[in-house]
């Protein structure tokens, strides 16, 4: 199977990069073409709202053969974007948007999709090596490119990283043709609608329950203290705004280091531990960006570069791991929306108690986070929930390529 981890690895490499390049050259774009800084906000939006679907569009997973649903997925999204030549003009900025929808309803069908579809390519002791692997090259795109985006952007326009970005979901899409699945048969099974049946199974099962609501937990302060560390920088460290982008490099330096140490990490002690573990240092890093210290700043940046993976990488592990193959799809989406969602509620928190200043929301956060995993540490562990247990080491006779 170590073919097919190189293969997923490498559609996470073409993925992150075109998306990053493109999520911050639409801005941009936008920008230039109306004056209006409002406007360019917009187009983060229209990524992120679709998330909040991630339950009902997730059931296509569970309905549709889900390798094909993949490919169909990075080919409409490849000509979405080369739709993009025809923007001359604010009149046409309406198409960015568009695109930008588009990318967030593709992040939300690939995220689920690839999580339904990695235990059918990778034994079940190499899931969370290789969600590590993914989670590093995503996050190594980070530092690449938006420099790639913005110089191509500079030199060429809009309409060539457009093109460029399209050329990432056309090769992906062909590095899912060559995966090798396992043939599993399948066998008829009731299926349950709707966002019930993905808030059923983590409900019940305790490893998913706890995984998630940690990254949902740590994802969600990540975005209630966007506008809060910019207090810190600006106004209490008195350093350049720009200085964000150094605190950025060293989180994602931490992040690409956090990938493979994930794997080994839950395969010695489970996904929950390593989900206690990443709330707690990107709790310790949150921290160490209030002293009053620049280099402390970039050592919390590194933690919690560190932390904020782990705890995802735990959450996915354990969906794939844990869920019943017939609802891996809404499972996925439902988790992602649990897990991304709250940073739509958290972000303009954050706006707002940044008037109390930077530091005590800083801390806030850190205490939200530290108080999760305290309550996952002293709670007293009862005997898996039978559903649980049923499904630990069960083979998922019902997943479909």
């Amino acid at each position: 199977m170590r073919r097919n981890a190189v293969l997923f690895v490498g559609i996470s490499v073409l993925s992150g990069f075109g998306s990053t390049a493109m999520a911050l050259v639409a801005g941009i774009w936008i920008l230039d073409l109306t004056g209006s800084p409002a406007r360019a906000g917009l187009a983060g939006l229209c990524v992120y709202a679709p998330t909040l679907a991630g339950p009902w569009l997730g059931g296509l997973l569970d309905r549709i053969p889900r390798r094909p649903l993949l490919i169909g997925t990075d080919l409409a999204l490849a000509a979405a974007l080369l739709s993009l030549t025809a923007v001359r003009s604010a009149g046409q900025a309406w198409l960015i948007y568009a695109v930008s929808l588009a990318y967030g309803l593709s992040y939300v069908l690939l995220d689920a999709g690839e999580s339904a579809l990695l235990p059918a390519a990778l034994p079940p002791d190499r899931l969370g090596e290789v969600n590590g692997w993914r989670t590093s090259a995503q996050e190594g795109m980070k530092l690449v490119a938006p420099l790639a985006g913005a110089g191509l952007y500079a030199w060429r326009g809009g309409v060539a990283v457009a093109v460029l970005s399209a050329c990432m979901p056309v090769a992906a899409a062909a590095l899912y043709a060559l995966l090798r699945l396992r043939p599993v048969p399948a066998q008829p099974v009731a299926v349950e609608r709707g966002l019930r049946a993905g808030l059923r199974v983590l409900r019940r099962m305790r490893t998913l329950r706890v995984t998630v609501a940690l990254a949902g937990v740590s994802i969600g302060m990540s975005g209630f203290t966007t506008a809060p560390l910019y207090a810190v920088i600006v106004d209490d460290m008195a350093l350049p705004s720009t200085f964000l982008g150094v605190l950025l490099s060293a989180q994602g330096a931490g992040s690409i280091v956090a990938g493979p140490a994930a794997g080994r990490l839950i395969a010695a002690r489970g996904e929950i531990a390593a989900g206690v573990a990443g709330t707690v240092l990107f709790a310790a890093g949150t921290l160490c960006r209030c002293l009053p210290w620049w280099p402390a700043m970039v050592a919390g940046a590194v933690l919690a570069g560190i932390g904020l993976p782990w705890t995802l990488i735990a959450a996915v592990t354990a969906v794939q791991s844990r869920t019943p193959g017939h609802l891996l799809g809404r499972v996925s989406a439902t988790a992602a929306t649990a897990m991304f969602g709250p940073v739509a509620v958290a972000n303009p928190l954050g706006s707002v108690a940044v008037h109390a200043g930077g530091r005590p929301a800083m801390v806030t956060a850190a205490a939200v986070c530290l108080g999760s995993a305290a309550a996952v540490l002293v709670r007293p562990r009862r005997g898996p929930h039978p559903p649980e247990a049923a499904h630990r080491d069960a083979v998922r006779p019902s997943l479909r390529r």
